[in-house]
């Protein structure tokens, strides 16, 4: 089992360097990689996420570049929000091949109507959209030149350089069936949320039954706060999973200041048995 570590990207955690001393901080304990999240814009209205939180994508090269071996990913993109899939290819292509093959895009169709109208983008079928996506990212990062003709998006020879180091992995994010459904049928791999221990041996029951390869990553984040898990419980949850079969953790630590941040994420490291780097 691999574990990640959320980036101190948003709310009172969030300044000036707080993405990078928690991406070198999650590289010298042991982290296999660090993530982000995704929310363009933030409606007053929403009481969820935090307003305070950086472009993923920005966040992620500050950290790659703070950063030598800990991989990146976004948990998760919400791909149908971006104006155009081409230069969103173009640009995880780039952050792959700067970050030196270090990028796992996690992608998604989100959940806020109010996000998806401010930023001019479709809401109704967001889930048909990203099939669409994905299978152009696939195209734009292996053909040169490339040509793609889908249901919503389409291009003719283009050139989508650099390429990324190698085959980039896409974890299909969400907690619905149509989510399970599109990662089993175009990911490399799922990334669910909020799955508590004793439900995760059904879910990856479920997924093997269509995706018995080993290399399709089953992922979940968790939220294993250092002042409210004590480290056995972590230590107790983190048995469960792993005897479910899931192969990845992502944690979401302890939230306030970037120095709170920062001491959760050694208190986690501690209790999963991580060793520094």
């Amino acid at each position: 089992m691999r574990f990640g570590i959320h980036l101190a990207q948003f709310g009172r955690a969030l300044s000036p360097d707080s993405i990078q001393r928690s991406a070198r901080k999650a590289e010298d304990l042991g982290y296999a990689d660090v993530w982000v999240s995704d929310h363009l814009v933030i409606p007053v209205s929403q009481e969820y996420p935090a307003p305070m939180l950086a472009d993923p994508l920005v966040a992620l090269s500050f950290a790659a570049a703070a950063t030598d071996t800990v991989g990146i990913g976004t948990n998760v993109l919400v791909g149908p929000q971006y104006a155009s899939p081409l230069q969103l290819a173009n640009t995880l292509a780039t952050l792959d091949y700067c970050s030196n093959g270090r990028l796992i895009v996690g992608i998604g169709i989100g959940w806020s109507r109010l996000e998806y109208e401010a930023l001019g983008a479709v809401y109704r079928d967001r889930g048909r959209r990203l099939d669409d996506i994905i299978d152009l990212m696939r195209t734009a990062w292996t053909d040169d030149p490339a040509t793609y003709d889908g249901e919503f998006y389409s291009f003719a020879d283009m050139r989508v350089l650099p390429k990324p180091i190698g085959p980039m992995p896409i974890w299909v994010g969400g907690t619905s069936d149509a989510a399970i459904d599109r990662a089993v049928e175009r990911g490399d791999g799922y990334a669910g949320i909020r799955v508590a221990p004793d439900e995760a041996a059904a879910l990856v029951g479920r997924i093997r039954e269509r995706r018995p390869d080993e290399a399709f990553t089953i992922s979940l984040r968790v939220d294993w706060d250092a002042r409210n898990n004590s480290v056995e419980q972590i230590a107790h949850e983190r048995g469960v999973y792993e005897e479910a079969g899931i192969q990845h953790v992502l944690v979401a630590p302890t939230r306030g200041s970037v120095e709170a941040w920062l001491e959760g994420m050694e208190v986690i490291a501690g209790a999963l048995g991580l060793t520094r780097g």
